[in-house]
Parts: structure tokens; C-alpha cells; sequence
């Protein structure tokens, strides 16, 4: 009897009766609803499906994720509170999310006061220049987007164009950095259009670009809504000049909003949308096709870029997670910053000390929308 009880506490004291492991507990804050919705939706599916998955395969250093996810519906405010409660309240570890830039940039002073690893799902390049040190990114900036849309408008010859840009924090980010650097590749802007997010008709800036007899090309940075309305009512005025989107809008639900109006559309997107186009020796190829199995047998519907932004960054956080060998903020930070050859949906990452993106042009993909599809410009 005393020998029975006496093994029970040496059994105890070693840690080897009956062991419990704490959750590593992760924090996210999305647009599910809303006017982003169409970047937070996809989002948030995505982490809970690879939470399930990770955690059916066994967790991370023995131990399940436990996801604490919460609805910003695209408002700064409700992003910066949430930020504040998963750090607070939850006593989370690192945090994922800001679906748009105004909802991550509420968030980075929360966790960079807190010393928490944040890895946002906005495209802004303010996000990470300057360099902060808990703060990371999935998505390609803003200004590689516009160097990308400038690098086919020179293939094509074109030298003039128009924009018509949204007002909202993303579509006035990408406008500030595409005029800076629309120099380097001899390009004018002849026509310098803004819409708002709550706009619903766009024919009376898309007149004053068809008025304009020398643009070669009209180029719309902007998410959500805005640049379908822009597509559509550039159908409906016939207008024939060549248009070009942003990676704002790089899902099937952008093509299904703007009909028959999106055809010959461009804009960069990533290996996601053309995940059956990849040749078997792309280093891409294998990642994006089971995100993609895995999204479209549980959700029956295609998966999109910012679908993949979360997936990349929860990944890039579960292998940050097994280098550091513990779930500490600082080691996640430390390990974070030095990710070097993690091929993800979006491309392949190499961050540094001055590079907390890690993602080159290579990553994008100029994409063209053919007979209601995602083609690949050769």
C-alpha cells in the first residue's frame, strides 16, 4: 500500500502520471465580415481548417493550437480592441491577421508594445518599411504590385496611362507607391481618377478617362467592391483601353462580380489561381495543390490569394514554432526573422533583419482573365 503511493508521488514529481500539455495559443483578427469580407472570409476558413489539421496530425511540439479568432468586420477600431483582448485576456503567443492595411496598422502598436510576433495579411508596404521588430507579412507589397503591372505595361509598349484608384487606406497606398516608381519604367499618368469605398457608380471618372484620346491603358488599385463597379462600368461605356487590376482583387469572386465585363482584364496574382496550370517542376506546385484539395473539399468552392496570405502565415508561424524548439514570443520572433527557403502559396520566403516580407517579383504571377477563368500571360 505504502509502496503503491509512494510510486504515485515519485510518478507525479517526474511529470510521468497522466502528462497534460498547455495549448500553444494563437490569436487572429480578420475581416470575415463586412466590406472585406472577401479577403476576411477566406481567411478565417483557412486557419480553422489548418488549425483542425495540424492538430489532428499530432500539434507542434506535442502540444494542440488553440485558435482565438475574432471578427474585426474591416473596422480599425474592433481590430486595435481584439489586438488588445488576445494579448490581455487571451495570453496568446503570436497573432495573425489584418486583413486590410487600416486594420493592421491599428493592430502593430498593440503588438509591438506587447513583444508579440504579428504576421499581417495586408498588402500595404508601410506595414514593414520601416522594418518593425514583431512585425511580419504574408502578401506582396503594394509597390511590387505596381513594379509588376508596369514591367507587362512595358512589354506592351504602353508609355500613357490612366488611373482610377480607391480612397480607402489600400487603394491610396498602392496609388502613393505606383506614382513613385512609374518613372523607373517611362510610363506618364494622363488621368489621375479616385472613387470611395461606399461609391456605387464610376462612369463619371471612367468618362473623363475616355476623354483622354492618348491613354494606352487604365490601371484601378483599389479591393473589395469598388474596382467590380469599375469593371463593369468600363463595359458598359465600351471603353476598349487595355485595364489592369490590383492583387486586391485576385479571386473568383472579383470575376463572378464583374461579368463578361472582366474579360482581357489583367493583374498579378499568385500561383494559387493557376494551381492546375503549374508545370510538375515549379517548387510551388506541391504546396498550393494540397492547400487547394484541402480548401475545396471541405468548403466546395475554389480557394483565393488571400486565402493563401493565411495559410502561409500560420504555416510560417508552426515552423518558426519548431525552430525556436518553444512557444515563446521572442524565440517565435527571432526564428521568424530568420526564415530562409519556406515555400509558401504566396512564393518562396528568405526574411532577414531588413526584410520582414521575404518575397520577391518572382512570387507574382501576371495573370489575364480568359472566358470567365485565371489564364497565365506568357
Amino acid at each position: 500500500m505504502r509502496l503503491g503511493l509512494l510510486g504515485s508521488v515519485l510518478a507525479l514529481a517526474l511529470g510521468l502520471a497522466s502528462p497534460a500539455f498547455a495549448d500553444i495559443k494563437i490569436g487572429a483578427s480578420v475581416s470575415e465580415t463586412g466590406p472585406a469580407s472577401s479577403l476576411g472570409d477566406p481567411e478565417a476558413k483557412t486557419l480553422k481548417m489548418l488549425v483542425d489539421e495540424i492538430n489532428a496530425a499530432g500539434g507542434v511540439l506535442g502540444e494542440k493550437i488553440k485558435l482565438f479568432l475574432y471578427d474585426d468586420g474591416g473596422d480599425p477600431n474592433k481590430a486595435r480592441t481584439f489586438a488588445t483582448r488576445l494579448v490581455e485576456d487571451d495570453g496568446v503567443v503570436a497573432i495573425i491577421g489584418g486583413s486590410t492595411t487600416g486594420t493592421t496598422m491599428s493592430i502593430i502598436p498593440i503588438v509591438e508594445a506587447a513583444k508579440i510576433p504579428f504576421i499581417s495579411l495586408a498588402g500595404a508596404v508601410e506595414i514593414v518599411d520601416p522594418v518593425k521588430l514583431f512585425v511580419f507579412k504574408t502578401p506582396h507589397t503594394d509597390r511590387m504590385a505596381c513594379r509588376k503591372i508596369f514591367e507587362d505595361m512595358k512589354a506592351r509598349g504602353f508609355t500613357k496611362i490612366a488611373m482610377i484608384s480607391g480612397s480607402d487606406g489600400f487603394g491610396a497606398s498602392m496609388r502613393k507607391q505606383c506614382l513613385q516608381v512609374i518613372g523607373d519604367f517611362g510610363i506618364t499618368v494622363l488621368a489621375d481618377e479616385t472613387y470611395g469605398p461606399n461609391d456605387a457608380d464610376m462612369t463619371p471618372q471612367l468618362t473623363n478617362i475616355r476623354s483622354k484620346a492618348d491613354v494606352q491603358a487604365i490601371l484601378n488599385p483599389g479591393f473589395g467592391q469598388g474596382p467590380a463597379i469599375v469593371t463593369r462600368n468600363y463595359g458598359q461605356l465600351g471603353i476598349k483601353t487595355p485595364l489592369y487590376q490590383s492583387h486586391g482583387v485576385a479571386s473568383k469572386s472579383f470575376i463572378d462580380l464583374a461579368g463578361a465585363a472582366s474579360e482581357g482584364v489583367r493583374l498579378p496574382g499568385t500561383a494559387i489561381l493557376v494551381a492546375n496550370l503549374l508545370p510538375d517542376g515549379d517548387p510551388q506546385k506541391a504546396v498550393v495543390t494540397a492547400y487547394k484539395t484541402s480548401y475545396e473539399a471541405k468548403f466546395g468552392q475554389p480557394p483565393s490569394t488571400f486565402g493563401g496570405y493565411a495559410y502561409d502565415g500560420l504555416r510560417l508561424l508552426v515552423d518558426a514554432i519548431k525552430r525556436a524548439g518553444k512557444a515563446d514570443p521572442q524565440a517565435i520572433r527571432e526564428a521568424l526573422e530568420n526564415t530562409k527557403g519556406f515555400v509558401g502559396v504566396t512564393g518562396p520566403f528568405n526574411m532577414s533583419a531588413t526584410d520582414h516580407l521575404g518575397l520577391d517579383l518572382s512570387a507574382f504571377r501576371m495573370l489575364e482573365i480568359k472566358r470567365g477563368d485565371w489564364a497565365l500571360v506568357q
